[in-house]
């Protein structure tokens, strides 16, 4: 939907060195193509420019709703997704080599992280996947976050985590922040529990006077459902959402000034995507926070994450 609005922009007012291009249409495929109208418009007129995450794309190539045959230019997002998959490994071998016959299509992949990227290079080459050099775009290079964000953490027991959550948001008093918790295990799921995401909303429902309307974003809700969570948000002043890692990717919200893990994230890449919600707002160099409540035990990884991102934590006493 971002990138849908931003096209848009684009396509309305289109640069100087553009002016003389005709004007382009715009569609957003969220329910992969398959209706009608869409299905219409992509055989009446087949895109030149793709922006897309490989799974979607694949499976609309795999039903025959789009050929890449005009592509000029095509955008796979999340790319650092693959890594993690053989499905989506094999998906991205079919996309480079079955998918079209266009010779001078331009293909970027883009991610705030990817980890494996020398190998990544190396394989577009000796799979020939590419007809010419790759090449490696560094946004920035030396530092994997924005230097406006302050990282700080706070150590307490496990059953300490909600009142110390509570004196943090009290002790800040953030703008607009957002509060990530994992996501719940299927063994939770199983025993008929609440998902900690709930829980943590009536706490802070029932105990902070100025946020008590809290937001929610998680997996478990619909399209529908999460699309008018983010339209709540961006249309209101301040707020405060609880979600779990499905908003540290994708989710432009530039008012956000604090960012609090709940629960420490999985790994360091989690971390820099988290941390990515914030820091965000075009042409300010305000301060923004990324404030971790740990155990004594996960201490270490903390320290993991600061090593491979470069950055630098301060501890927090309350």
């Amino acid at each position: 939907m971002q990138v849908t609005k931003v096209a848009r922009m684009l396509a309305v007012n289109p640069s100087e060195h553009e002016s003389g291009l005709k004007s382009c249409t715009v569609m957003a495929l969220l329910d992969g193509g398959m209706l009608k109208r869409h299905k219409s418009w992509l055989k009446a007129e087949p895109p030149t420019i793709v922006v897309a995450t490989i799974g979607s794309l694949c499976q609309m190539l795999e039903k025959h709703i789009l050929k890449l045959d005009t592509c000029q230019v095509l955008v796979v997002d999340e790319v650092d997704f693959m890594f993690n998959s053989s499905k989506e490994v094999s998906s991205l071998k079919r996309l480079l080599t079955s998918y079209s016959s266009s010779k001078n299509r331009q293909t970027i992949f883009a991610s705030a992280s990817i980890p494996q990227h020398r190998r990544f290079l190396y394989d577009c080459m000796q799979q020939k996947w590419t007809r010419a050099d790759v090449v490696h775009v560094h946004v920035n290079s030396v530092e994997p976050m924005p230097s406006c964000l302050h990282h700080r953490f706070v150590v307490c027991n496990r059953t300490e985590k909600n009142p110390m959550l509570l004196s943090l948001l009290q002790t800040d008093s953030p703008e607009s922040a957002i509060i990530f918790v994992s996501e719940q295990s299927e063994k939770s799921k199983k025993a008929g529990s609440a998902p900690p995401t709930t829980l943590l909303v009536d706490f802070l429902k029932s105990s902070c006077g100025r946020f008590s309307d809290v937001s929610l974003l998680e997996e478990d809700m619909n399209f529908n459902q999460r699309a008018a969570s983010l339209s709540e948000l961006r249309g209101g002043g301040g707020y405060l959402l609880v979600a779990t890692d499905i908003a540290a990717r994708g989710v432009d919200l530039p008012e956000t000034t604090h960012i609090y893990n709940f629960d420490i994230p999985k790994d360091a890449v989690n971390y820099l995507h988290r941390a990515g919600r914030t820091g965000r707002k075009p042409f300010s160099d305000k301060k923004c926070f990324v404030t971790s409540i740990i155990t004594v035990e996960e201490r270490f990884v903390l320290q993991r994450f600061e090593n491979e991102l470069m950055f630098c934590c301060e501890q927090l006493f309350f």
